[in-house]
């Protein structure tokens, strides 16, 4: 299973996200995020990646000059849209990578995601207000029985609780975490990223070596 491990912001972090196996880490570039990071410091911690891990830049209805600039001084080739983009939007994007994020409440549309010519969805919880990392699980059964055109990554509220249900239950393309492996907002906890992957890979503590 694939993991995006998102909100980082330094590097002892991107670090601890590479070395416990993450595939991706998100960087957010949104100003009003508590996890938002400068794209000059967030190039510092690219360049420092091991070539494996794949980042992914974060924005939140940015327009698409402003996106290409901070993609092209990082060399950030995937792009997470977490905001209203429209279809049109990304589809002048195409040439990078896209991850279309959607925040799904009861009442979500998923025919509506069939109009945006994407790599991969995205599902968040939806909360009034809060573009993202809710730390809150939506009704993963609203998933089911939908036949999706792209691969999906599944969000919210995820953690070492609930990961493995979430994997036997979604069967995600890949898993997003962020805020469940935190000490406090961007600062993450090296003992929950390993938990969360000793969970994941269905260690026991006593199994469990740092």
């Amino acid at each position: 299973m694939r993991i995006k491990i998102c909100g980082i912001t330094n590097h002892e972090d991107a670090q601890k996200a590479a070395y416990y196996g993450a595939w991706a880490v998100g960087f957010i570039f949104h100003k009003k995020s508590p996890r938002y990071i400068s794209p000059s410091k967030a190039r510092k911690l690219i360049e420092a990646l091991p070539p494996f891990i794949t980042p992914v830049g974060v924005f939140v209805d940015l327009s698409e000059r402003a996106v290409r600039e901070v993609c092209n001084f990082t060399r950030i080739k995937t792009i997470q849209l977490h905001g209203k983009e429209t279809p049109q939007y990304c589809k002048r994007m195409k040439d990078y990578k896209i991850i279309k994020a959607f925040r799904v409440d009861p009442l979500f549309n998923f025919t509506a995601i069939k109009e945006y010519a994407v790599d991969a969805y995205l599902f968040d919880s939806y909360k009034e207000g809060v573009e993202g990392g809710t730390g809150e699980v939506f009704n993963w059964d609203l998933l089911k029985n939908i036949k999706f055109e792209k691969p999906i990554i599944l969000s919210g509220g995820i953690n070492a609780d609930n990961v493995r249900q979430a994997v036997d239950s979604v069967n995600p393309y890949a898993i997003d975490v962020s805020s469940s492996l935190e000490k406090s907002p961007g600062v993450k906890d090296a003992r929950k990223i390993r938990e969360f992957f000793d969970a994941l890979n269905g260690k026991t503590s006593e199994e469990s070596t740092d």
